[in-house]
């Protein structure tokens, strides 16, 4: 009997091969970390609703599942210098009530690139380029401000690839330019570099390009799901660095 990749992996094989042919580094991370990494290092103060154990999974050791990827983020930076153009693919868990849109645990593709006098254009272009490679050059971005602790500016990201009156759009991703503390977390000077950042959730890439119902039915391991993606193979696999 012949197997079938599941779609994450699909997904996640093309997403990465696509930034790697950007130029980005792909990086992975440990899933439990601490919360200088997943919240103090990223702007994230303790009072935070996020930090509360009705968001946040803690260990008894009092370390955490990392709530996003974006907790590499300074962790990565600890064994480099800039110039960079990092992403890092993995699993987040958030303690949520599960339903067709949620899940406990769930995939991101977290981004960041460091240099010099990189700007918002930069950043836009960037994802521009991701979701026409991804979706089809068909595809329509719609960029509006939005607030996250460790950018400024920061913006979300919407794309369209409906036509005529019955348009729809639906936010895929959360961005904006590196916060200067976050700069300086990672030991880098503010005053000579800048960055920008952009983390996505794949799952809900993967309800549009799938068109699936429920996300809850890529974890339960059901064979009559996984036999829909029979025959479909992600693109070669891509070189990945452990930090």
């Amino acid at each position: 009997m012949v197997g079938s990749y599941h779609p994450f992996t699909l997904l996640l094989r093309k997403a990465s091969q696509i930034f790697e042919d950007l130029g980005f580094e792909i990086v992975e991370g440990n899933e439990v970390t601490n919360e200088w990494y997943n919240f103090d290092s990223l702007r994230i103060p303790k009072w935070h609703p996020a930090r509360d154990v009705q968001d946040t999974f803690y260990t008894k050791d009092g370390k955490v599942l990392r709530t996003h990827t974006s907790a590499m983020q300074v962790k990565s930076m600890e064994t480099r210098k800039p110039p960079v153009r990092i992403i890092v693919p993995g699993r987040c868990f958030r303690n949520e009530a599960t339903d067709a849109s949620h899940e406990a645990n769930f995939y991101q593709l977290e981004g960041f690139a460091i240099d010099k006098n990189i700007q918002m254009k930069h950043l836009i272009g960037t994802l521009k380029d991701f979701t026409q490679r991804l979706f089809g050059e068909h595809v329509e971005c719609r960029f509006s401000p939005a607030y996250f602790p460790f950018v400024e500016p920061g913006m979300e990201m919407a794309i369209s690839y409906s036509k005529g009156k019955d348009k729809k759009w639906l936010e895929i991703l959360g961005a904006g330019m590196i916060h200067p503390e976050v700069l300086k977390n990672m030991k880098v000077d503010p005053e000579n570099y800048s960055g920008f950042a952009f983390g996505m959730g794949l799952d809900r890439l993967a309800k549009l390009i799938f068109k699936l119902d429920d996300i809850r039915l890529n974890f339960r391991g059901d064979l009559r799901f996984l036999k829909q993606f029979s025959g479909q193979k992600p693109d070669p696999a891509c070189g990945r660095k452990k930090s």
